[in-house]
């Protein structure tokens, strides 16, 4: 099972689209590492090749600068507003871009511009991805002590815009991350028989993946000094539901090691939610995050 902790350079490269077929970022909203076009082909042969999901690791994803910011400029566990803690889960997230520094809203137009998220859709496969302007578009993620997200499947479509969910991608943002920390990014497979990947949430990489039903994925509780976390800054890429489409929740799903009781715990706490859900929903609720404690 590869396990990403030695810094692997992945290369990367920032796009636009003109006549000649070449490809870089608008001037102004570059905070993505810069390299020469013919490396996609090979970030996008990476990706094709993931197996048991198809995924991508790409490290100093953001531009040195960049990254250092967001690095410096992240807020504290206490100040994010949606409180994730259950059974399953234990952190916190949020995505109110103007509460924080500017650095933050200039990496998210970076990669909602229209020209990353072709560059997007070309390294997957998938066209027209775009990225919506909502909690379920980017946002930031944080863990402290303890912190953890047992492997899961994501949920598929966002009410709000209507649109099918596709591709995750997410930067860590982690400096003098250690190996006894965990927090390692597991991806499974669809059987949840094994851990295939373990990916360290190191500072400044990238990790682009699919997610459907074959990409379960989540994190092991972490064991940090007083004053560390784990950060990470998301941004999911969405389609118009097309050919294919099938709705499906997202869902907590136990690993092989998980004790009886915790596996027929998450297993009844998982099927009261998404009935639960799909009761809401039949009265015309399109937002039940219940989680989400932003004053608007």
């Amino acid at each position: 099972m590869p396990s990403w902790q030695e810094k692997t350079v992945w290369p990367f490269l920032c796009i636009t689209i003109s006549q000649n077929s070449s490809i870089e970022f608008s001037a102004g909203i570059m905070r993505v590492n810069n390299i020469h076009l013919e490396n996609l082909p090979a970030l996008t042969a990476q990706f094709a090749a993931g197996d048991p999901c198809k995924f991508v690791v790409i490290d100093d994803f953001l531009d040195a600068e960049a990254a250092e910011q967001l690095y410096a400029h992240f807020p504290s566990v206490d100040s994010l507003k949606v409180k994730r803690k259950s059974l399953n889960e234990n952190k916190v997230e949020d995505y109110h871009f103007e509460r924080w520094d500017p650095i933050f809203t200039e990496v998210r137009n970076t990669i909602r511009s229209e020209e990353f998220s072709q560059w997007m859709s070309t390294l997957t496969g998938i066209p027209q991805l775009v990225t919506p302007d909502n909690s379920l578009g980017s946002g930031l993620h944080q863990g402290g002590q303890g912190s953890y997200v047992d492997v899961h499947i994501d949920v598929n479509y966002d009410p709000a815009s209507g649109l099918w969910r596709r591709i995750n991608l997410l930067i860590y943002l982690n400096k003098h991350w250690k190996e006894e920390y965990g927090g390692h990014l597991e991806i499974w497979d669809p059987q949840m028989t094994r851990c295939e990947h373990k990916i360290a949430p190191n500072f400044n990489r990238a990790v682009i993946f699919l997610t459907d039903a074959n990409s379960p994925h989540g994190y092991a509780a972490i064991q940090i000094p007083e004053g560390e976390s784990r950060k990470s800054f998301y941004a999911y890429y969405y389609t118009e539901v097309g050919e294919g489409f099938r709705y499906s929740d997202s869902k907590f799903v136990s690993r092989p090691e998980d004790g009886i009781m915790r596996r027929t715990a998450t297993a009844a706490k998982e099927w009261v939610k998404i009935n639960a859900k799909r009761a809401l929903k039949a009265l015309g609720l399109k937002s039940l995050d219940f989680q989400d404690k932003n004053k608007y």
